[in-house]
C-alpha cells in the first residue's frame, strides 16, 4: 500500500507548493481536488504532469458537485462537464475519477439510483477502451441524504452498473458517524474498493445524549488515529481481500487547522497522519 493525501486541505495554496510539500514530506501519491487545484479540464494534463515530475503518484482526481441535481439545466452542464473530465483525465493516464452521485428530492429513491446508474453506464459504454475508473465517495452529502452512502445503497447501485470500471472510494469515517459497522460493510464491496480515505471520525457521547442523533456537534472528523476506527484491523483486511493500492488522506481535523485555518497545522497535520499510517502498515 501506497499513502498519498487529498490536495482540498491545501486548495488555498498552489498546486506547485502543495506537490513540493507532498514530495519533501514523503508522501507517495496525492488525489487532486478539481475546484482547488484543476478548475477546467484542459488543466488536468499540466497538474498531473507537474506531479509526476516530483516523483509522485497522482491517485485519483475528484470532482465535486450533485451528479442528481434537481435543476435540469444545471444537472446536464455539470454531466456534461464530468464527462469531458473523465476524458481529460483518461488522456492523462490517472486510473481513478472521483465523483458524488447526489440526490434528486423531487422524485423517489428508485429513480434517483436508476438515473445516476444510467448516467454512469452510458458514461462508460462511451469510453469502451478506456481502462479509467469511476469512483464516488460515500459522503453523505451537505444534507445528509445523497444516496448510495449505505451498505444496502452500495450493493444497490454495483448491481445497477455492472461494469467493474465502477467502484468505490471507501471512507470509513462517514460509516463511523451514521452508526454503520465500517468493517462488515467493507467486506460486502470489497472487490469494487478503488482507493481508501485515511479519515476517522470521533463521538462525544455527552453531546450526543444531550442533543441527539438529530442535533449538532456530537461527531466530528479527526486524523487517522485520533478516531474510532481500528486501522490495524482495517488495513489488515483491506489488504486480505486484495487492496494493494493508494490510502489518501482526507485531512478535515479542526485540531490541526481545518478548514482553511492555520497552514503550518494543516501540514503538520497531513504529516501526522502520514506517520501513524506508515506505522501501521509497516
Amino acid at each position: 500500500m501506497r499513502i498519498g493525501f487529498y490536495t482540498s486541505t491545501l486548495n488555498d495554496r498552489p498546486i506547485e507548493e502543495v506537490i513540493d510539500f507532498a514530495k519533501d514530506s514523503g508522501f507517495d501519491a496525492i488525489e487532486i481536488d478539481v475546484g482547488g487545484h484543476i478548475k477546467t479540464p484542459d488543466n488536468v494534463a499540466a497538474v498531473v504532469a507537474k506531479a509526476r515530475g516530483k516523483g509522485l503518484t497522482v491517485s485519483s482526481i475528484t470532482l465535486f458537485g450533485n451528479q442528481l441535481e434537481p435543476d435540469a439545466k444545471k444537472r446536464t452542464e455539470l454531466r456534461a462537464r464530468t464527462v469531458d473530465f473523465a476524458k481529460a483525465i483518461d488522456a492523462a493516464g490517472v486510473p481513478t475519477f472521483v465523483i458524488f452521485p447526489g440526490r434528486d428530492n423531487s422524485i423517489d429513491e428508485e429513480a434517483n439510483f436508476k438515473d445516476f446508474a444510467a448516467f454512469i453506464n452510458g458514461l462508460l459504454a462511451g469510453m469502451p477502451q478506456s481502462k479509467l475508473q469511476i469512483a464516488i465517495e460515500n459522503w453523505p452529502g451537505p444534507n445528509d441524504d445523497f444516496i448510495a452512502t449505505t451498505t444496502a445503497g452500495w450493493v444497490k447501485l454495483l448491481g445497477l452498473i455492472p461494469d467493474r470500471r465502477f467502484g468505490l472510494e471507501f471512507d470509513p469515517s462517514h460509516l463511523i458517524r451514521l452508526g454503520i459497522d465500517p468493517y462488515a460493510t467493507y467486506e460486502k464491496v470489497k472487490d469494487r474498493v478503488k482507493i481508501l480515505h485515511g479519515k476517522d471520525t470521533v463521538i462525544d457521547k455527552a453531546r450526543l445524549q444531550d442533543v441527539g442523533y438529530h442535533g449538532q456537534g456530537w461527531w466530528r472528523y479527526v486524523l487517522p488515529g485520533s478516531g474510532l476506527l481500528d486501522w490495524p484491523r482495517f488495513i489488515k483486511q483491506a489488504k486480505a481481500g486484495g487492496f494493494d493500492d493508494i490510502i489518501s488522506i482526507e485531512h478535515e481535523d479542526a485540531d490541526y487547522g481545518w478548514p482553511g485555518k492555520d497552514l503550518a497545522a494543516r501540514k503538520e497535520g497531513e504529516k501526522k497522519a502520514l506517520a501513524y499510517l506508515r506505522g501501521v502498515i509497516g
